[in-house]
């Protein structure tokens, strides 16, 4: 859809120098404008530094895109601020005066046979479920063996008549291993240890910019917020792909950054700030020297997942507000008349209600379904997903044609092929990883020349947006005390 494209979280960026203006070399180029990339442009361009940022895509936000639909907006990446305390994206937010609410995600639950099911029990044994992550086991293992153990365990000693129910026992469990791929981006919940270094934020885990947008943070960020003039000092390109990244071991050289567009920019360091997904399809040939072997296994070892929405604008909203959330629990038998090529409607677990827009929902797919979906038809996914609604959703009531249809292809898009990172079962055996990816390369003389920033680089909040800032604001200081002018 053309006007889709036109309108993709497009943050203008005011006030920057021309190029004719603007000096050929740069004291950092920052690869990748998304959150990380961002924010250490915002804080090295605060400190006067002369900055490029370069983005690939034709939007600065990266796994972040906020699009406006009707009245309102929806986010197709990133939904919601994980707690509040201490954050910077939340920080940012408040000391901009810009509302924040709190989304409490109570779920419903329907049945495929279009009952509803028991809200109370699914919400105690998924509470349950999600809580026991907070307490692994001594000896790592795959997080989805785990957890079925210990609800098994509960529902023995809670619930014991359940057990007679096998139905719903195995179609409770492949919901729950659903749910547990959409918070980790992973395809199976046995893809996930039980080791973890990632800690949760205090307050509130669900925070949404509803009708302000997630694209607010970067308006904040790049000092364009409320007609903000921009920095002086910071020139950002879009639709600049890097080729490659020379970088020398020579205190005098300069980092030279090559884009497949032929042109060529000059810094005295680099930000890279590119997904994990980027650096696995791509490090071999992008940098010069080569990674170091350690950083390259670091690469290769950690893992990044997809987590896909389907975005469905209706001319009012017709679905129930006793909820925020509607979870979708197959019965047996009609799951297995599901055609072989329609398995993926069963990956979708179900539909949440967004805080930006009071007339859509979003419908939630991951791992190799999400992946299948991006390349399907658009035709195919609207009038399969409405099958899937109505299945569930649409018993005793109407349910009107959707007006549009929005998706997002995170795993297809190739400035991102993925959305964000998650602990496998090879953590244990390389817990290093992240701190090794995020080791800078340094010259002869020890002083950095190509850092590393995203979300994958945090050793505790990795997969969120506060994690990615967080690692964007550690890479500036880092060039602060040494960056020359």
């Amino acid at each position: 859809m053309l006007w889709i494209s036109v309108v993709l979280c497009a943050v203008a960026v005011r006030g920057n120098p021309t190029p004719a203006t603007m000096p050929e070399t740069y004291d950092t180029i920052i690869i990748g404008m998304g959150a990380a990339g961002c924010t250490a442009a915002s804080t090295l361009s605060k400190a006067g530094k002369r900055v490029l940022g370069l983005e690939a895509m034709d939007r600065v936000g990266g796994r972040v895109n906020t699009v406006p639909f009707g009245d309102g907006v929806v986010e197709l990446g990133a939904e919601w601020i994980h707690g509040q305390f201490p954050s910077r994206v939340y920080d940012l937010a408040i000391q901009n005066n810009v509302s924040i609410l709190p989304q409490d995600l109570d779920f419903d639950v329907y049945r495929s046979d279009g009952s509803s099911g028991d809200k109370q029990l699914l919400n105690e044994l998924m509470t349950f479920s999600l809580g026991v992550v907070d307490d692994p086991p001594e000896v790592p293992e795959p997080l989805g063996q785990y957890i079925t153990k210990r609800l098994m365990d509960y529902i023995k000693t809670n619930h014991p008549a359940l057990l007679q129910d096998k139905d719903f026992i195995d179609n409770l469990l492949e919901f729950l291993d659903l749910v547990i791929d959409n918070y980790e981006s992973s395809n199976s919940w046995n893809d996930v240890s039980t080791e973890t270094r990632y800690a949760e934020l205090d307050g509130h885990q669900h925070m949404s910019w509803h009708r302000n947008g997630y694209k607010t943070l970067f308006q904040i960020l790049l000092n364009t917020y409320n007609n903000g003039p921009g920095y002086p000092t910071l020139d950002i390109k879009l639709k600049k792909e890097v080729s490659q990244i020379s970088w020398p071991q020579d205190p005098n050289a300069d980092v030279v950054v090559s884009c497949t567009d032929g042109t060529t920019y000059r810094a005295k360091n680099v930000i890279v700030t590119v997904s994990l997904g980027v650096l696995k399809e791509r490090h071999t040939s992008i940098f010069s020297p080569s990674l170091p072997k350690d950083k390259a296994e670091a690469i290769d070892k950690l893992a990044i997942g997809v987590v896909d929405k389907i975005v469905l604008p209706f001319p009012k909203a017709w679905w129930p507000k006793t909820a925020t959330f509607f979870g979708f629990i197959w019965n047996g038998e009609e799951k297995a008349k599901v055609s072989k090529e329609d398995l993926w409607t069963t990956k979708i677990f179900g539909a949440s209600s967004p805080m930006g827009s009071l007339h859509a929902l979003t419908l939630w797919t991951s791992g190799d379904g999400a992946k299948l979906v991006e390349t399907l038809p658009e035709d195919v996914v609207k009038r399969k997903v409405m099958e899937l609604v109505r299945r569930f959703m649409g018993k005793g009531k109407t349910i009107p044609e959707p007006i549009a249809m929005l998706r997002s292809s995170w795993f297809s898009n190739p400035y991102t092929r993925g959305s964000y990172t998650y602990d496998n079962i090879l953590t244990p055996q390389y817990p290093n990883a992240r701190a090794t990816l995020a080791e800078p390369l340094l010259d002869s003389s020890g002083a950095p020349r190509v850092l590393f920033a995203g979300e994958a680089t945090d050793n505790t909040h990795f997969s969120t947006v506060h994690g990615a800032t967080d690692t964007g604001f550690r890479e500036a200081n880092r060039l602060l005390p040494t960056a020359k002018l």
